[in-house]
C-alpha cells in the first residue's frame, strides 16, 4: 500500500458563481474546481478523499473554509515547496487555497471540528449596499434596530432542536448547540450577525437570520424566534435570508491529541436531555 500524508487545506472563495461546495456533474462548484486543480498536479486518477468542514450552499462565501485530502507521500515531497504557488496558478480567481499543512491521519476536517462560525452582512441604508460589496451584503429596505436584533438572538443561544429553522434530512438530527449569536453595527453602518455552533443543518443560519431580521425591523416581537424552538418541523413563517450575505469565516479544532476523540463524539446522534 502506498504511504500517504494527510493535508489540511484552508480555502477562501467568492460563492457568487458557484453552485455551492459539493461536486455536481453539470455545475460549477468549489469542490469541483479544487479537485480539478489538484488532479492536474498529482494525476486525475489519484484518489484524494476530499473532505470539507461544512458544505456551503450556492452563493455562500468563505474566508475560513477547511478541508483535508490524502496525497501519496512521495508526490507530496516533490510538491511541498511549490504546492501553494502551483495551486494559485491553476485555481480560478474566485477560489484560493491559502495554506496547506500536514496533519496527523486522525484529523478529519468535518468530524474533528469543534465549531463553525459564520457572519451575515446586512445594509439597511436606504440606498442599499455599496456596489463593491453587493456580492456579500444584503440590502434591507426597512431600518433595523440593533437592540431588538440582539434580544432575539439571545433567545436562540444554547443547545436546542432547531427543526423550525432547518431542512430536515432523513435519519439526521436537528439538535444543535449555538455558542454565540449576536449583532453589531460596523463603522460603515453594516449590520453583521455572528453565529457560531458546533455544527449547522441545511439553511439553518440563513433561516435564523431571516427570522431575526423581521424582529429587527419591528414586524415581529423579540421573543418570536425562540418560541419557534418548540416546533418539531420547519416553520412556514420563517423566510430564508438570501445566500449572498453569508460567509463562513472560521472553523475551530481541538489539540492534535484530541482529533480522534472529537470525531467519535461528533458521529454520535445527539438527543436533548429529558425533562
Amino acid at each position: 500500500m502506498t504511504e500517504s500524508i494527510r493535508l489540511r487545506l484552508d480555502v477562501s472563495y467568492d460563492g457568487a458563481d458557484f453552485s455551492g461546495w459539493a461536486a455536481q456533474p453539470t455545475r460549477r462548484t468549489v469542490a469541483g474546481v479544487l479537485t480539478e486543480a489538484l488532479g492536474r498536479l498529482v494525476g486525475a486518477e489519484t484518489p484524494l478523499g476530499l473532505t470539507v468542514a461544512g458544505r456551503t450552499d450556492a452563493g455562500v462565501h468563505a474566508t475560513g473554509q477547511v478541508c483535508h485530502i490524502d496525497l501519496p507521500a512521495e508526490r507530496y515531497a516533490e510538491l511541498a515547496g511549490s504546492l501553494l504557488r502551483r495551486l494559485a496558478a491553476l485555481m480560478p480567481p474566485d477560489a484560493r487555497v491559502r495554506s496547506v499543512t500536514p496533519v496527523p491521519p486522525t484529523f478529519d476536517a468535518r468530524f474533528s471540528a469543534t465549531f463553525r462560525r459564520y457572519e451575515y452582512r446586512v445594509s439597511d441604508d436606504p440606498w442599499g449596499p455599496e456596489p463593491l460589496r453587493r456580492h456579500d451584503t444584503l440590502g434591507w429596505l426597512r431600518p433595523l434596530d440593533l437592540d431588538r436584533l440582539n434580544e432575539a438572538a439571545a433567545g436562540l443561544v444554547g443547545e436546542h432542536d432547531f427543526a423550525a429553522f432547518c431542512k430536515r434530512k432523513e435519519h439526521a438530527t436537528t439538535i444543535r448547540a449555538i455558542t454565540r449569536l449576536d449583532w453589531r453595527r460596523d463603522p460603515d453602518r453594516i449590520c453583521v450577525a455572528t453565529v457560531q455552533a458546533d455544527a449547522f443543518c441545511q439553511a439553518m443560519v440563513r433561516s435564523l437570520v431571516g427570522a431575526m431580521l423581521t424582529v429587527g425591523d419591528g414586524r415581529r416581537q423579540p421573543d418570536w424566534p425562540a418560541k419557534l424552538l418548540t416546533l418539531r418541523e420547519r416553520s412556514s413563517e420563517v423566510t430564508v435570508a438570501p445566500a449572498h450575505g453569508l460567509t463562513l469565516v472560521a472553523v475551530g479544532y481541538p489539540e492534535e491529541t484530541e482529533y480522534a476523540a472529537r470525531a467519535d463524539a461528533t458521529r454520535r446522534l445527539r438527543e436533548l436531555p429529558a425533562g
